[in-house]
């Protein structure tokens, strides 16, 4: 993760800190979110020759999607919980037919831009996961579990 954060400063942004090597980054800048997913999208298929979809969240909405856990009373193993960063909100239609989907005793909430999923069994065979996928949902998604989402917000404000 040591290239992406120095190409990362290289471009100015300021404060320049990833997780793991798990492709997460937290970082300071003026710009929308938008405008740096779009930009930082182009910058590393230049560096590094991947495309590769960049969802942005600021601390203030990373910090909202921990107060709302809507599953916080059911989903007890942070490693099984996860939360899928959407580009966009689904539409209603395949939101309805997410909804219609029988995955117990996995349980989810669509919440704008995010999806919570509870995945007791775990991901191997998760019917739940499979239908968060990019292609059933329509829009561009990446999942983090809740470990990973409460870690990146005590490195933002770090």
């Amino acid at each position: 993760m040591g290239d992406l954060r120095d190409l990362l400063t290289s471009l100015g942004y300021g404060d320049v800190r990833t997780l793991l090597q798990s492709g997460n980054v937290v970082l300071t800048s003026i710009r929308s979110g938008k405008t740096l997913e779009r930009e930082l999208e182009k910058e590393l298929s230049a560096r590094f020759a991947i495309d590769i979809k960049v969802l942005v969240r600021t601390r203030a909405q990373l910090a909202a999607v921990i107060e709302r856990n809507p599953l916080a009373d059911l989903a007890d193993d942070p490693k099984r919980y996860h939360v899928t960063f959407l580009s966009a909100k689904p539409d209603a239609t395949r939101e309805r037919e997410l909804a219609e989907l029988d995955l117990a005793p996995e349980q989810f909430v669509v919440s704008g831009r995010e999806i919570y999923a509870w995945h007791p069994d775990g991901l191997q065979r998760s019917r739940l996961a499979a239908a968060l996928s990019d292609s059933k949902l329509g829009v561009s998604g990446t999942s983090r579990n809740w470990s990973t989402i409460t870690k990146l917000l005590a490195l933002a404000d770090g």
